[in-house]
């Protein structure tokens, strides 16, 4: 038996590809929104995916079959172009969990893709997420509540313009992308096992 009785499970999720562009405004958009909330620990922006969908640790037969649902998905959409919207929290305004950044796609095509991948992962055995899809980009999760000080520059920040913080560059997704999840001492690290073209462009 040994060491090859513990099957290796890789945390995986799959998830739209974030270019350069898009990570460089979200470094802006966070260094904006700290200077008004220097007390909370914002995410990595090179670390940052909008998840299509989490799996968990998977053996590597689960992980080939991920690859294949997302490929298949993948060829049968289109090409789609979305920007950034406005920024939401969840969880009460003492105690929010997550700041976000929005994500706007009025063609509807990110939303077909995030149902299609639901069908095609039920397919073959996997458990999804039956919430609704809201897409969105992590910028920072907290741990503790927030000061009076501090909800107070956050219900600002919420309820500025909604494109206040967002740049108007629209982003072009061309590849769904199968994620590896590794937990270090020094955070999580992220890696791709396969980047599946859309529309086979």
């Amino acid at each position: 038996m040994g060491a090859h009785s513990r099957l290796e499970l890789t945390r995986t999720f799959i998830a739209l590809e974030m270019n350069d562009t898009l990570q460089r405004h979200l470094t802006g958009v966070i260094r904006q929104v700290a200077l008004a909330l220097p007390g909370i620990r914002w995410v990595d922006p090179s670390s940052i995916h909008l998840t299509l969908a989490f799996l968990g640790g998977l053996i590597d037969e689960q992980v080939a079959e991920a690859i294949q649902a997302t490929e298949m998905v993948a060829q049968q959409a289109l090409p789609f172009s979305y920007r950034l919207s406005h920024l939401g929290a969840f969880g009460s305004p003492r105690y929010p969990r997550v700041i976000w950044m929005g994500v706007e796609e009025p063609s509807g095509s990110l939303v077909s893709i995030h149902r299609m991948l639901n069908q095609q992962l039920l397919r073959h055995g996997f458990e999804v997420d039956t919430r609704p899809f809201s897409p969105h980009l992590t910028l920072a999760r907290l741990k503790s509540s927030l000061s009076s000080q501090e909800q107070q520059q956050l219900q600002s920040l919420l309820a500025g313009k909604p494109h206040s913080l967002a740049p108007a560059d629209s982003y072009t997704a061309h590849h769904l992308d199968v994620m590896k999840s590794e937990r270090l001492r020094t955070g999580a690290r992220y890696s791709c096992l396969r980047s599946c073209p859309i529309g086979d462009n």
